[in-house]
């Protein structure tokens, strides 16, 4: 159903596909958008290795919301620091994941995967606290459920 990539040999292990999704910050989400036209945002995220699932904060309406009740399928694309050779070059790493959106409506769990999330950006837990309590009753938190993750080694040359 998903293709394989054309240069096997570059390909990521799929512990290097999670180790990616785990560290980096933000991603870019795609999704079919209005008038089957791709609309693709970059999104901060946070994948959980309990359940697999990569998670997303939001507010409750906009584009992306809309697009994503009507279909469902979506792909996140992110890619790590990378690093410069000795010219001009550059080498980094890129995971894709493709899946399918499921919206999360249990509160409890909204407050703790928000909370994860933030700890990604800073360990001031008194601001944390803050955010979750005046932000949390407006926050949509969606995840996807992948059904293929696939990464691969870039050299730009």
């Amino acid at each position: 159903m998903f293709r394989k990539l054309t240069r096997q040999r570059l390909e990521l292990s799929h512990e290097e596909c999670i180790e990616i999704l785990k560290k980096e910050l933000r991603g870019v989400l795609a999704v079919l958008g209005d008038d089957a036209y791709p609309y693709a945002v970059p999104m901060n995220h946070f994948y959980n290795e309990e359940d697999g699932l990569i998670y997303f904060h939001s507010g409750k309406m906009g584009h992306k919301i809309d697009a994503m009740k009507n279909h469902d399928k979506v792909s996140f694309c992110v890619m790590d620091q990378g690093e410069k050779s000795d010219d001009w070059s550059y080498y980094f790493r890129s995971v894709i994941v493709f899946g399918r959106v499921e919206f999360i409506d249990d509160y409890e769990k909204i407050l703790s995967i928000s909370e994860k999330l933030c700890y990604k950006f800073t360990s001031d837990k008194a601001y944390i606290e803050k955010e979750l309590k005046t932000s949390g009753p407006a926050t949509l938190l969606f995840a996807i459920r992948p059904e293929h993750i696939c990464g691969k080694r870039v050299h730009e040359a």
